[in-house]
């Protein structure tokens, strides 16, 4: 069960602010979820859960827009924080006085409900940039990593544009073609897809 809600609000970095929408997915079955980047509005997203007993709040990464209702949403819920330590620095920047409760680690395997979710470390949008895979399911959530139309930003601090094209090139675009991408921002595409795009983003540096 994939539950999909749009939020919105801003993004901030390096002096500057703009408006984004926010996709927010909640993963799990019936009785208990996920909810991975708790994005702007921590009301809509606890509506959204429901009764379900949410066992994480898990960070693709630490940028304000993808974090900044998640510590309300944790009170609300009971759930812990997950973030990938490499994004602390960016982390502080919006929440200075709450840390997470855990850590993201390369590898790992979240279990909710029926489903096995594998983090898998894919730095380069920021240094602790995660994508979350339900490799049963042919599931990838790439929060901003991966788009539909190539990688995520690269232009601000903590980011690195090789670094994001080895991420996608060696962790993503070697899953199997039909995988499904659910993205951090607009709309959802395959690995299929975006894999023939490789040398066009080379080319074109972002």
């Amino acid at each position: 069960m994939i539950d999909h809600l749009v939020t919105s609000g801003q993004f901030t970095l390096d002096g500057g602010s703009w408006d984004v929408d926010n996709n927010v997915w909640i993963v799990g079955d019936a009785t208990e979820c996920v909810v991975i980047d708790a994005a702007h509005d921590a009301d809509a997203i606890v509506q959204r859960v429901g009764n379900r007993t949410v066992k994480a709040v898990i960070c693709t990464h630490a940028h304000n827009d993808h974090v900044n209702a998640a510590p309300a949403v944790a009170e609300r819920t009971g759930a812990p924080i997950l973030l990938h330590p490499d994004d602390r620095v960016l982390w502080d920047q919006t929440h200075p006085h709450r840390a997470p409760d855990g850590d993201l680690a390369d590898g790992q395997v979240i279990t909710v409900g029926d489903t096995e979710l594998t983090i898998l470390h894919t730095p380069g949008h920021a240094p602790g940039a995660v994508c979350v895979y339900a490799a049963a399911d042919g599931v990838l959530f790439t929060g901003d990593t991966l788009f539909r139309g190539g990688p995520g930003a690269t232009g601000r601090s903590y980011s690195s544009f090789d670094t994001i094209v080895e991420s996608i090139k060696e962790r993503l675009l070697t899953l199997p073609s039909d995988t499904v991408v659910h993205t951090g921002h607009g709309d959802s595409t395959t690995i299929g897809a975006e894999a023939p795009a490789l040398p066009e983003w080379l080319k074109r540096g972002h």
